[in-house]
């Protein structure tokens, strides 16, 4: 099983990016996905959650300016990420809870991580 995160680039403050990130190989199930970010220099920080039923998490910083959301049939999250500024500047990495076709729980499968960078 793997995650493949993409849509990342050079946007300006005020603009908008969208993120896509599609698991792979033996998917059963994916219980949670979601998006972490890391900014230089600082520690991994949750961005935002959706679970299968699509009740959504967010945090304070994403809340009124970012939509996490998914497509269940395609294995895909995604992360519209509007009003951009540049303190969201960080590689942004996708996660999903999976359960896989030989009934293995994998709860945190990491995606290789796309960079976001805001200019002023």
């Amino acid at each position: 099983v793997q995650l493949q995160a993409s849509g990342g680039g050079l946007v300006q403050a005020g603009g908008s990016l969208r993120l896509s990130c599609v698991a792979s190989g033996s998917v059963l199930v994916i219980n949670f996905m979601g998006w972490y970010r890391q900014a230089a220099g600082k520690e991994r920080e949750l961005v935002a959650s959706i679970d299968n039923d699509g009740r959504a998490n967010y945090a304070d910083s994403a809340k009124g300016r970012f939509t996490i959301s998914r497509d269940n049939a395609k294995n895909t999250v995604y992360l519209q990420m509007n009003s951009l500024k540049p303190e969201d500047t960080a590689v942004y990495y996708c996660y999903a809870d999976i359960w896989t076709v030989t009934r293995i729980r994998a709860p945190y499968v990491w995606g290789q991580g796309t960079l976001v960078t805001v200019s002023s």
